[in-house]
């Protein structure tokens, strides 16, 4: 594929910068048709491209929550959250639709009901006062591991975040 089909087929590229060390996440919010949104994370920066087109972007090794979701005429098409951490410059990622370059997939949920049981999850994390960019990234992987076996995960609690802390801090 020439340079010009590859960005006729992927679209435009946003203006963000694609040679810093940032992971750029583009959103975009059509009414009832496309609705690409972050439930948490602490974005670095901000780009507006236009009314419906947005751009975060995320230090490395920052946690965000992406939600997809899109319909057509006949209903839902697509319903998905993926909890991911924003890689540094030549570490390995996964790709992911509308985040570039990619990055660390710790939670990759599809279907509606499951989307909403990892939302309650994160809503139990913030009521318990931990911020969720914070949550230890094995506890989304065990998150995601339980749920695909079709099993409640286990709470994360103000316990497990100060054991996480601590482990983070022996690690730096």
């Amino acid at each position: 594929m020439t340079s010009a089909a590859v960005h006729r087929a992927r679209g435009p590229v946003p203006l963000a910068q694609q040679t810093d060390n940032l992971t750029h996440v583009e959103l975009t919010h059509i009414e009832k048709r496309i609705e690409n949104w972050i439930r948490f994370g602490r974005e670095a920066h901000e780009q507006m491209l236009d009314r419906r087109r947005r751009v975060l972007s995320y230090r490395p090794d920052s946690v965000f929550a992406f939600v997809r979701w899109a319909a057509n005429d006949f209903g839902t098409i697509i319903s998905c959250i993926d909890i991911v951490r924003a890689v540094k410059p030549g570490q390995s990622y996964q790709t992911l639709p509308f985040v570039r370059p990619g990055g660390d997939i710790l939670l990759k949920v599809e279907g509606w009901p499951k989307v909403e049981q990892v939302l309650r999850h994160i809503d139990a994390v913030e009521a318990a006062g931990i911020d969720a960019c914070d949550t230890a990234p094995d506890h989304w992987r065990h998150v995601a591991n339980r749920m695909s076996v079709g099993h409640e995960p286990r709470a994360y609690t103000m316990e497990r975040h100060q054991a996480w802390l601590k482990r983070r801090e022996i690690e730096q």
